[in-house]
């Protein structure tokens, strides 16, 4: 099955682009995680998530934690947890009424990459990865359909010297956020379920 659709083949015949896409295709999207994948995956801080509800309407969202928080844990299956946030569950409650997502991982340094993973989420519950993950309330299941690296011409050289200081680590209190405090919100922030 083609990663492409008749709108992208339009604008590939426009641009006489088609050639090139199918070459992209062909040697560069895969299936299944490779070593080179997951090495590069667990290198990351952060990646961004994208998702549609049930009429199609999109969102995206930055998704980060310690590095190595997303991970391949086997050739078809890419975890990642999700941490206390603002309530809301965009991406999440996207996922349970349309399982399609598109994770984009960067890095921005020396050498800058990115990488695309297509596919379905699952979203799992008291799954006993969780306890491995510090602050984990809930763990995202990805299977991917389309992996394949992306050009890197555009990604700024930029360094991330200091990791958020919200991150969960394990034996660590979570710090909480100082808008939860807010006389707006306190009275209806739920309490923390890590």
């Amino acid at each position: 099955m083609s990663m492409y659709h008749e709108g992208q083949r339009g604008l590939q015949d426009e641009f006489a682009s088609r050639a090139l896409a199918d070459r992209l295709e062909q040697t560069l999207r895969h299936d299944h995680f490779t070593d080179r994948d997951a090495t590069f995956i667990a290198a990351q801080s952060f990646f961004f998530l994208a998702t549609a509800d049930d009429l199609g309407r999109p969102d995206c969202s930055f998704k980060g934690g310690p590095v190595g928080f997303a991970r391949v844990t086997a050739p078809d299956t890419l975890i990642f947890p999700d941490y206390d946030g603002n309530g809301m569950f965009k991406s999440l409650g996207n996922m349970v009424v349309n399982p399609q997502v598109g994770l984009l991982f960067m890095s921005m340094d020396e050498k800058p990459q990115r990488l695309r993973v297509n596919g379905t989420a699952q979203i799992l519950r008291g799954d006993p990865a969780m306890a491995q993950i510090p602050g984990a309330q809930l763990l995202i299941k990805v299977t991917p359909r389309d992996i394949f690296p992306n050009c890197p011409r555009y990604i700024p050289t930029m360094s991330a010297e200091t990791p958020s200081v919200y991150a969960s680590e394990a034996g660590k209190p979570a710090l909480e956020p100082d808008w939860k405090a807010f006389p707006i919100f306190a009275d209806v922030v739920p309490p923390r379920r890590t």
